[in-house]
This record gives C-alpha cells, structure tokens and sequence, in this order.
C-alpha cells in the first residue's frame, strides 16, 4: 500500500505526492482530484516498471501465480 502526503499550495491548488514512488508527484484544483490524478500517475509508473522487467516490491501483494 502507499501513502499518499497532500498539501495545499498558497496558491489554492493541491499537491499529491507518493514518495515511495519517485516522479509520483501531481497538482489538482482539489485534493480529491491530486489524489486521483497521482493514484494513475502511480499505475502508470508500476507498469512501466513491469514492462522493463522490474518487479516493484509493491505488486507482489496484488498478484499470485
């Protein structure tokens, strides 16, 4: 499971952010938005990881074979 650190900015917008994952890091308009926005944006990062031939520690908790 991650974690999900959120914040807002001074400017109003919100910042989500997954620091097990780097690069998992996104603005929205409202938390609920930066927090779907970096839910995909994780996705995406684990599946790239997958089609490189990584095994991120994480999905070993979603899959069994």
């Amino acid at each position: 499971m991650f974690k999900i650190d959120t914040e807002q900015e001074t400017d109003n917008r919100w910042i989500a952010e997954i620091e097990e994952l780097p690069g998992a890091m996104v603005y929205g308009e409202t938390r609920y938005e930066a927090i779907a926005k970096v839910e995909a944006l994780a996705l995406r990062i684990l599946a790239d990881r997958l089609e490189h031939g990584e095994t991120p520690e994480q999905l070993n908790l979603l899959f069994a074979a």
